[in-house]
């Protein structure tokens, strides 16, 4: 062989060292750490008992509840990315229609930033003059729709209420990475924290105690977003409605437009209240064509206890779920179900639905009968850019049907699995965290993650344990009782002070005066 032939020799690169605070390889693979292998990644420590992750309103109110206790703010560590514990969800709220000024799905007495409950949001309404809500509470539902509290109430008390208790004291802010179990017991959880915050890419916190309460794992787009997306790079006509959509709404205000709505639950129900109230406020033309899945046109449900109404397409719920999951006979049920009996439970009391809201039941009756908001059932097998418009086909049980929209707007609002999270996907392999019968992250009646103890305890609320041994638990009063759970183990643990009738009292009163602790 020729010299000429033989291919040149370059030398490879060799891969760059780690910088001091990079996860190396052998913290990425270990199930269990030790301080030596953090030492030796130049990652620092940081002791605290009581770290939770998420920063949002499940932190919060379990924050609350220990800083009730006794805790005091230097014993907890508040690891987030927000800036405040409702900015999530605001944004959620927000962006499917529901600003400040209008109605949440919950209830009276959900008051994240009142353990006790007392006084409810509708007695706070009254007592600032607005009477009509002390009424509506007494003759709920028979006589008025279900009371519920204004976004922008809920989000200013849990503000007041955060300053009282100092949470900003107990924040630090950055990403969670992830948490692994510690060489003689506890849990080291890992921080990225904001660029030039630190002096070091990584931070570990130490402690005895983690608590999980990131929120929703992510949303799922379906199939036929995901390939219109991917295909046409669309990201604008085409929109899911948990994104910041507000550019259909001002377009439709410049000229007609014809939108289809896809979805039966209370998003679909904003959406489609928010461009209505526009049509009828600034003389507008919109035509809506609402596309349904399901049609619910009379009551269904397994039994006569657990049938829900159901008109015109929609399944009516007043909250969530029945009222009977947060104290009643169901919650007793699930409380003692496990496996496929606690699976077909959540199926049963589960699936699409919406409250009663006799305000935009009107429109669509009056939208029905003038022609411009029209029904159909079927499912989208493709969509295709023509122009300004996107071209639908649609499988419906009229046959196949092909129509062009100025906008389609997905209301599904389907929830991504929980190893979208990595904080989530990390704990699955390499914390021994198991999944629930309904395939979130399995918890225990006091809300320790399955499988995950180590000397210390690992503590999960929110949506991300939808399945448990709790229903409704990615509610405002879900995560309160999650949290009541929580603080009355690490009481028995010695961590808190326990709330008695002597201290409960004297710590209400402190809230009735918004004295600080």
């Amino acid at each position: 062989m020729s010299e000429s032939t033989v291919a040149p020799q370059h030398a490879q690169t060799p891969p760059a060292p780690p910088r001091p605070g990079d996860l190396t390889d052998q913290l990425i693979a270990s199930d269990f750490w030790t301080e030596q292998m953090l030492v030796d990644a130049g990652i620092p420590i940081i002791d605290v008992p009581f770290v939770t992750v998420g920063g949002g309103i499940g932190s919060f109110v379990t924050a609350d509840y220990l800083r009730i206790c006794g805790v005091p703010t230097d014993a907890i560590r508040v690891l987030t990315p927000l800036k405040h514990p409702w900015e999530s969800y605001e944004y959620l709220t927000t962006v499917s229609q529901i600003p400040r000024g209008e109605r949440l799905r919950s209830d009276s007495s959900s008051t994240p930033d009142n353990i006790w409950g007392f006084p409810s949001y509708a007695l706070r309404e009254g007592l600032h003059g607005n009477l009509k809500q002390l009424w509506n509470v007494l003759v709920e539902p028979i006589w008025a729709n279900y009371y519920t509290p204004k976004a922008g109430h809920a989000f200013e008390s849990m503000e007041k209420e955060m300053h009282r208790i100092r949470y900003q004291e107990m924040v630090v802010h950055g990403q969670v990475r992830m948490v692994r179990r510690r060489v003689g017991g506890g849990y080291f959880t890992i921080l990225t924290p904001p660029e030039g915050a630190a002096a070091t890419r990584r931070i570990a916190y130490r402690s005895q105690w983690v608590h999980i309460a990131i929120g929703y794992p992510g949303l799922k787009f379906l199939p036929d977003l995901q390939k219109y997306r991917s295909e046409y790079n669309d990201y604008s006509r085409v929109v899911n409605a948990y994104e910041p959509h507000e550019h259909i709404y001002e377009r439709l205000k410049l000229r007609p437009g014809v939108i289809l709505i896809r979805g039966g639950g209370i998003v679909a129900s904003r959406v489609l209240q928010r461009l209505i109230d526009d049509r009828d406020r600034l003389g507008l033309q919109t035509q809506i064509v609402h596309l349904f899945r399901t049609y619910v046109d009379t009551p269904h449900g397994n039994g006569i206890f657990k049938r829900r109404k159901g008109a015109d397409g929609w399944a009516y719920q007043g909250f969530n779920y029945p009222k009977s999951v947060w104290g009643g006979q169901l919650k007793q049920q699930v409380r003692k179900s496990e496996g496929q009996e606690r699976a077909t439970l959540y199926k049963e009391m589960g699936g699409t639905n919406t409250p009663v809201r006799r305000d935009w039941q009107e429109q669509l009756k009056r939208g029905r009968a003038q022609g411009w908001y029209r029904v159909m059932i079927g499912q989208i097998d493709n969509m295709r850019p023509v122009g300004e418009l996107v071209e639908v086909a649609v499988s419906s049980n009229q046959g196949p049907q092909l129509g062009t929209f100025d906008a389609v707007i997905d209301c599904t609002g389907l929830e991504a699995d929980i190893r979208e999270h990595r904080v989530l996907a990390d704990l699955l392999d390499h914390s021994n965290a198991q999944r629930n019968p309904v395939g979130r992250l399995d918890v225990g009646r006091n809300f320790e993650v399955t499988g995950a103890q180590n000397g210390g305890k690992m503590y999960a609320s929110g949506s991300s344990t939808l399945g448990g041994p709790f229903p409704g638990v990615d509610t405002f009063f879900g995560l309160q009782i999650a949290a009541q759970e929580i603080a009355d183990d690490l009481i028995k643990q010695g961590f808190a002070k326990k709330l008695g009738p002597g201290r409960s009292t004297s710590q209400w009163w402190k809230w009735v005066r918004n004295k600080t602790i």
